[in-house]
């Protein structure tokens, strides 16, 4: 049982996911960084100074501040700022992803060879494989179009 788990964790594959995991991890905590650091803030400011990730309604129905006093004092939220910055998350992690794979398709089709001419062809008749010159098909002599 042992050597099975062995095998199966050293795979390919199964390194490549987790190494994709980790990098993706590091990865979503730099967009979000990003997203509340650099990209919110002047929107922000050009809607008014608002702070998005303040934007809630307490469903208690007492007025708090802020988000913070609202959670240390327990009261239910509803945090649609928080919302908004997970989106704009999202929306930059998947369009950085596109990209990505974009670029990776792109250097596949440099590397791909191009495909062979064709040097046989399939007889209308029987639907065997005969050579692209042939006037007749060999397995049922058939007679066959030039090309």
């Amino acid at each position: 049982m042992f050597d099975d788990f062995k095998a199966f964790i050293m795979r390919g594959n199964v390194l490549d996911l987790a190494v994709a995991v980790i990098i993706g991890g590091a990865f979503g905590k730099i967009v979000t960084s990003l997203v509340n650091d650099l990209v919110m803030p002047p929107v922000g400011l050009l809607l008014g100074n608002v702070d998005f990730s303040n934007l809630f309604v307490s469903l208690s129905g007492v007025e708090y501040v802020s988000l913070a006093e609202a959670q240390k004092a327990g009261a239910a939220t509803l945090n649609y700022g928080l919302f908004i910055n997970a989106v704009v998350n999202f929306v930059i992690i998947a369009f950085a992803i596109f990209l990505v794979v974009r670029a990776a398709n792109r250097v596949q089709a440099l590397n791909a060879k191009p495909a062979a001419d064709a040097t046989t062809r399939e007889c209308p008749q029987c639907l065997s494989t005969v050579p692209l010159k042939a006037a007749r098909c060999a397995h049922c002599t058939s007679a066959l179009q030039p090309v």
